[in-house]
């Protein structure tokens, strides 16, 4: 489970076997998580974070793309 960054409280990451899925990343805070699809930044799945914060993680997932985006490819080669 390859972390890409930690922003905040927040962790940003991929599991090793995402490689046959769009790219994206999930990010947990305690016992909270979701996923978002990258280009363009979106939410595909949200376990426990309310409205508010989901809408600020979305955020820092669109400032950091890039950043997570070449994470992404470097650590599966495409």
């Amino acid at each position: 489970m390859p972390t890409v960054m930690h922003l905040g409280p927040y962790r940003l990451f991929f599991y090793a076997n995402d490689r046959a899925e769009p790219v994206h990343v999930h990010v947990e805070r305690e016992a909270s998580n979701a996923k978002f699809w990258l280009g363009p930044v979106r939410l595909a799945r949200n376990n426990g974070f309310r409205p508010i914060e989901l809408g600020r993680i979305e955020r820092l997932v669109s400032d950091h793309e890039d950043g997570i985006a070449e994470a992404w490819h470097d650590y599966f080669g495409d």
